[in-house]
């Protein structure tokens, strides 16, 4: 007698879909429906087949059927996502964006595997990380509605499209993504070739976080400097567009000290900043933990109120 069974055609080791299908199966049995999964070569084509046992054939539309193809399909979209994925990504990148050399392409495929891996635990990222699996049970069950039997290559390849689109999406935000980082190096590059044609006009530059994301500057006297830094360039500037961002990094570019200690750090609100501050001027920059000149602007606080 033949019972209800699903076929899953593969190319590599089946010792690895075995185990996940198993897992996910275990739950069948906590309802007290036996299993049972098997390896089988035919004609050098390797399947895995997945039999209920106890239930024949004709009852294929039985609730105990639907729980096979449902958890099947589970393991299958866990088994695509682990073992499919980066594959897919790097095909995807050498077709549509071969014009970048090897070491670029090892670049995006890093970004988009970051992204799609959700590594910054991005909240919008998870839910996308549930929709792409949802996709993969969603168009297996589907297929399994007419089918018994898969050959999983030809399913990736050619039955998911739209999950294969995501990718793409990815990947085109992994490119921008790394298109921005290479300006910003390029542009850290040239702001430390600037530093380095200037003269050093100081030792120590102090440079006081204030709880309003505005800073004072400290010579290596203690002696502010502010606004007799900035002056130039806010002269040349409109109201409207003056950024104190890049006031700070191009007056720290101008005295170009041999050192720079950044006090209150930790109100930095902008991270970006205090990272090109830190990478401008590599090895210089000194994070205080807490001194009298951190003070200093709670000193200042206090003769405004």
């Amino acid at each position: 007698m033949q019972y209800p069974y699903l076929s899953i055609g593969i190319t590599d080791s089946a010792e690895n879909i075995i185990q996940q299908i198993d897992k996910e199966l275990q739950q069948l049995r906590e309802k007290n429906i036996d299993y049972s999964i098997k390896e089988v070569d035919f004609e050098g084509t390797t399947s895995v087949v997945c039999n209920l046992e106890g239930e024949p054939v004709f009852s294929k539309k039985s609730n105990q059927y639907e729980l096979l193809k449902y958890h099947v399909s589970n393991a299958l979209a866990d088994h695509v996502i682990q073992q499919y994925e980066e594959k897919l990504l790097n095909r995807i990148i050498n077709s549509n964006y071969g014009y970048f050399n090897s070491a670029e392409k090892k670049e995006i495929l890093r970004i988009s595997l970051k992204i799609i891996r959700n590594d910054d635990k991005v909240f919008f990222n998870t839910l996308f990380q549930i929709r792409r699996r949802n996709l993969i049970i969603k168009k297996l069950m589907e297929y399994f509605e007419s089918s018994s039997s898969i050959i999983l290559d030809g399913f990736v390849n050619f039955r998911l499209k739209d999950y294969i689109k995501e990718l793409e999406d990815i990947i085109d935000n992994a490119v921008d993504d790394f298109l921005v980082e290479r300006e910003y190096k390029e542009f850290i590059r040239l702001l430390r070739y600037f530093v380095e044609i200037q003269e050093s006009k100081f030792n120590f530059i102090h440079v006081v976080m204030q709880y309003d994301e505005n800073y004072i500057l400290l010579d290596e006297k203690k002696r502010e400097i502010t606004n007799e830094c900035i002056q130039e360039f806010i002269a040349e500037l409109p109201e409207s567009e003056i950024n104190h961002d890049d006031l700070l990094v191009s007056s720290l570019i101008t005295l170009a000290p041999k050192s720079i200690i950044i006090h209150n750090w930790e109100r930095f609100k902008n991270q970006k900043l205090l990272d090109t501050i830190k990478n401008v001027f590599s090895g210089k920059v000194i994070l205080c933990s807490g001194c009298s000149v951190c003070e200093y602007s709670f000193a200042k606080s206090d003769r405004k109120d």
